[in-house]
């Protein structure tokens, strides 16, 4: 794998990316924290303590170990992103609410990440395999990468509010190109062993992204009553920065098989993203419908 690509594309990427949340915020977007307690907290637990739980549960219905649990855990720590930002507006969701659960898990994603992985890679780690979590160093560069270009984002979008609306698409756009050759990258770098760790690691992958995607989906249908902040949390839990991931298991580890789960969820929650927002469209036209006679 090109070294400049890990070392400097990756974290270039996540910066962007961070910093496009930041251009679709605003100092307001915080206040939704107390004007709409239930519904941003109810969607903060399903991200930050029910995916996790739901990643442990399928690694052990699974069978999964080792560095391809790693990384599938891994991969359940990071924040939502643009992605579920967009996927939200597209699923006539509330966006609003997806930026909030974005930006503020944002931040405490530095914090929780190092901790919880370091802690995964000693569950789950092999006997035969040494690996060490540097967790000073990952928190360090988490605050670097997806925090401060957080706050330059916002302070752009309070300077230059066109500018930033203008912004937006290019700087998702480039994130996903980035994304993408880091993972064709990995998928030269294990070669012949590439299949083997699809095929063992594939399965859990995909059922843990359907399987919080409609636990999301059930959680805040029951206790919110709202068909717009349920596809809001049912996006902001089955999308995750697959980016963010890949910088901490290519990154800080140095290690490709632990970035296969997070490579596989980057692109297959593309699908399952769409299947729901397709879906989401057509129950929200019919409900106009009913409205409307």
């Amino acid at each position: 794998m090109p070294s400049a690509l890990i070392e400097i594309g990756l974290p270039v990427a996540l910066i962007f990316i961070m910093a496009g949340v930041g251009l679709s915020l605003k100092p307001t977007d915080f206040q939704r924290v107390y004007l709409q307690p239930k519904s941003f907290f109810i969607g903060a637990l399903c991200q930050l303590i029910l995916l996790p739980l739901l990643a442990v549960a399928v690694i052990a219905v699974t069978g999964l170990t080792g560095e391809l649990a790693i990384g599938l855990f891994i991969l359940a720590l990071c924040p939502g992103g643009t992605t579920s930002n967009l996927y939200t507006y597209l699923a006539k969701g509330d966006v609003g609410l997806s930026v909030s659960l974005t930006a503020v898990i944002g931040f405490i994603t530095p914090f929780s990440l190092p901790l919880l992985a370091a802690w995964a890679i000693g569950y789950y780690g092999q006997n035969n395999t040494l690996i060490e979590f540097p967790v000073l160093k990952a928190w360090l560069q988490l605050i670097v990468v997806g925090v401060l270009p957080v706050l330059v984002g916002m302070a752009i979008n309070a300077r230059w509010p066109g500018f930033a609306k203008t912004a937006s698409p290019y700087i998702s756009w480039f994130s996903v190109a980035v994304l993408l050759l880091v993972i064709i990258s990995i998928c030269f770098k294990l070669g012949d062993k590439l299949l083997n760790y699809l095929l063992l690691a594939g399965p859990s992958v995909i059922t843990l992204n359907l399987i919080s995607m409609l636990a999301g989906f059930l959680v805040a249908h029951t206790l919110l009553h709202c068909a717009t902040k349920t596809r809001t949390i049912t996006l902001e839990v089955g999308l995750q920065n697959g980016t963010l991931a890949l910088l901490v298991t290519t990154g800080l580890l140095s290690n490709e098989v632990m970035s296969i789960a997070p490579s596989i969820y980057s692109l297959f929650m593309f699908i399952s993203a769409g299947l729901f927002t397709a879906w989401a469209v057509k129950q929200h036209k019919k409900a106009l419908a009913l409205a409307a006679e």
